[in-house]
């Protein structure tokens, strides 16, 4: 039998928006098309405007001298120093607040919607105020008052002078809190402490290992090892074995009074302490709600089945309705982690020097580089929620079920 040709209809114009085949794509060049023209007529636009105020667009300022100081910061840094590493102190003093701030929020939002969910009465409505209270109240004040707790409700340093002093050191006489900030010991790092570093990070990693191969064990065989013990055992015995092996090669640095100020030591602003606290207790009443509802996404029936074959409460929260509710849970955190990021841009209330205080404030103003500015700061916000996005969806893939 053989087969009819069908004749091939020739291809017209007509087509691209009245042919189904070609509509979409059609549709989607002209929209690319029009985004392209309008974005190249605003760049045109704001450059000959540019140019008629005398102006153009010129980065060389990076490498002018700055000419002020910053308070606190992570590299060294002088008012002799550029622009450029101006805006890089003020970057790293921002990834520094949002990398700890995201941590602290982190844990005790997890706490806060697991006791939300509590059978006592008591703990369950101190969790809902705890969570209304902060997330209904805007974070500048809680950033504004935390500090002024603070600053007020501390003693000064002249406070801990003297036979019978006002106030006293903490945490074995190790560490002060005082009006201007906190002082903690420091590290010193002598011979050795570069193996007994690497030996911490191969521990570190080894823990991760066995945990994963337990689990692992426990998916195939059922056979459930002691995890917790046993990576604690190879967290720290090897770390403290060459830390004696070595002669103790690090040792603490403890801040001590002198004059009327404290030396040495690792010294915290307060600005910092009340940016930080105060972001973290924003964002965990958030954290907190979402939690909660991802633990009220999973089947009360699970519950009730792990309870019939003798699990205890914590048992079951970890095993069974947390590691399936991460799936619920994971996705809105990205939104939480970068609204705490970018909140920290409001550090200028209290003096702390982030990287909207040093190329989106003081640089800017001295420089009268306002558009080059808000550019650099726009591309450092954009790139960092780029990268807290594509690191929490990596970790949200791994928690989804396989093969769907």
């Amino acid at each position: 039998m053989s087969s009819v040709k069908l004749p091939v209809e020739k291809f017209r114009l007509g087509m691209l928006l009245g042919d189904t085949r070609y509509r979409s794509t059609t549709v989607q060049v002209i929209a690319f098309i029009i985004f392209v023209s309008v974005v190249f007529w605003l760049v045109d636009n704001t450059v000959k405007n540019l140019a008629l105020l005398g102006k153009d667009v010129d980065f060389s300022y990076l490498w002018m001298r700055a000419g002020y100081d910053i308070n606190q910061r992570l590299i060294p840094y002088t008012n002799d120093s550029t622009h450029g590493r101006a805006a890089l102190v003020g970057i790293l003093n921002t990834l520094l607040v949002a990398f700890i701030g995201c941590i602290i929020a982190t844990i005790i939002g997890v706490f806060v919607g697991i006791l939300r969910l509590s059978k006592n009465w008591i703990v369950a409505k101190l969790m809902s105020v705890y969570i209304e209270g902060f997330r209904n109240i805007p974070i500048l004040l809680w950033i504004v008052m935390i500090f002024a707790l603070l600053t007020e409700f501390t003693p000064a340093p002249r406070a801990f002078k003297g036979d019978d002093p006002e106030a006293s050191m903490i945490f074995f006489q190790s560490t002060a809190v005082t009006n201007r900030g906190a002082y903690f010991p420091s590290p010193v790092w002598g011979d050795g402490s570069v193996y007994l570093i690497l030996i911490f990070i191969l521990s570190l990693a080894a823990m991760f290992l066995f945990r994963r191969y337990a689990k692992n064990l426990q998916e195939e065989t059922g056979k459930n090892l002691p995890k917790f013990w046993i990576s604690l055992a190879i967290f720290f015995i090897p770390s403290i074995l060459f830390y004696f092996i070595l002669g103790g090669p690090v040792s603490l640095e403890y801040p001590y009074l002198k004059g009327f100020n404290f030396k040495d030591g690792i010294y915290v602003r307060n600005s910092f302490i009340a940016l930080t606290l105060a972001l973290s207790l924003y964002t965990s009443a958030f954290i907190g709600e979402i939690v909660r509802s991802g633990i009220l996404a999973i089947s009360k029936g699970q519950t009730e089945a792990a309870s019939s074959l003798g699990l205890r409460p914590s048992r079951i929260m970890n095993l069974i309705i947390l590691p399936q509710a991460l799936r619920v849970i994971v996705p809105p955190m990205i939104s939480n982690y970068l609204n705490l990021t970018k909140n920290s841009s409001l550090a200028i209330a209290v003096g702390y020097m982030d990287v909207r205080g040093t190329l989106g404030g003081i640089t800017l103003n001295q420089t009268g580089r306002e558009l080059e500015s808000m550019l650099l700061l726009m591309g450092f916000y954009l790139c960092v929620s780029l990268c807290v996005s594509a690191i929490i969806n990596y970790f949200n893939r791994s928690f989804q079920i396989k093969g769907l």
